[in-house]
């Protein structure tokens, strides 16, 4: 009898090391499944923003903060899609949490940044590019530095604008963007030679120029004289982009009705 109650004794704690190893493995299980599926969910929901699906986007987005409310990347999914569809004060929001969630996530700071642009918001815009641009391993860097520039040309800080140009210029030295901003900013702090030799390389690096470009051509060739050049971009500025902002403002320039 003895040996029959030890057996059973046995057999009773052996059925409840098997109960609860078959609990550990299926909570195991169970986390694995949920980080799949997160992780499906955002693939989908990237997918999603870069069709322009923004529902679609939004229900897998909505997903994956349920499950992880601290889930820096899905904030900034939602960021995006509230930015895209006019929402621009639930943008904000998201974009808040996805970097308070996540501060060091640089690609989620550019994202920030690029919306503070778009919103006008050039100080702010300004302060965000220019802690992309301290990443030095940020993979984009160079259009960071391009934007902190055009964040300062909004500001009508030519100098500093130059300045920021000339890190994206050293940083890649067939840069367009780089090149144009330098001659731009040169020329707006009154460096007209040097403004003409940026503008200069930039002109063999394109084969159309912008109503900016033709823009900033004019005004160089008549601070050194040249007539010809300045009839010939007038020209095709007029008739390339007749209903554009330049244009008006070379008209204004030139006197003309």
């Amino acid at each position: 009898m003895k040996v029959m109650a030890r057996c059973a004794q046995l057999l009773v704690i052996a059925l409840l090391l098997t109960a609860c190893v078959t609990t550990t493995n299926s909570r195991y299980a169970d986390k694995k499944d949920e980080q799949k599926a997160l992780e499906i969910s955002s693939q989908l929901a990237r997918t999603y923003i870069s069709r322009g699906e923004w529902e679609s986007a939004k229900r897998h987005l909505r997903y994956a903060i349920e499950t992880d409310p601290k889930n820096a990347e899905a904030h900034e999914g939602l960021a995006l899609v509230f930015q895209n569809t006019g929402e621009l004060e639930l943008a904000s929001q998201h974009y808040d949490k996805a970097l308070g969630y996540a501060p060091d996530n640089t690609r989620v700071r550019n994202n920030y940044a690029a919306f503070l642009y778009d919103q006008e918001r050039y100080v702010e815009a300004a302060k965000e590019f220019n802690r992309v641009a301290e990443d030095v391993l940020y993979e984009g860097r160079l259009n960071a530095f391009l934007n902190l520039g055009r964040c300062y040309d909004k500001l009508n800080k030519p100098e500093q604008a130059a300045a920021t140009y000339k890190r994206a210029f050293l940083m890649d030295r067939n840069s367009v963007p780089a090149l144009f901003g330098m001659a731009k900013a040169l020329y707006e702090t009154g460096d007209f030679p040097r403004s003409q030799t940026y503008y200069d390389e930039f002109r063999k690096r394109v084969e159309k120029q912008s109503a900016a470009s033709l823009w900033l051509g004019i005004r160089l060739a008549d601070k050194f004289g040249d007539k010809n050049t300045h009839a010939s971009y007038a020209l095709a500025l007029k008739n390339l982009y007749p209903r554009s902002r330049e244009y008006l403002e070379y008209r204004a320039y030139s006197g003309e009705q």
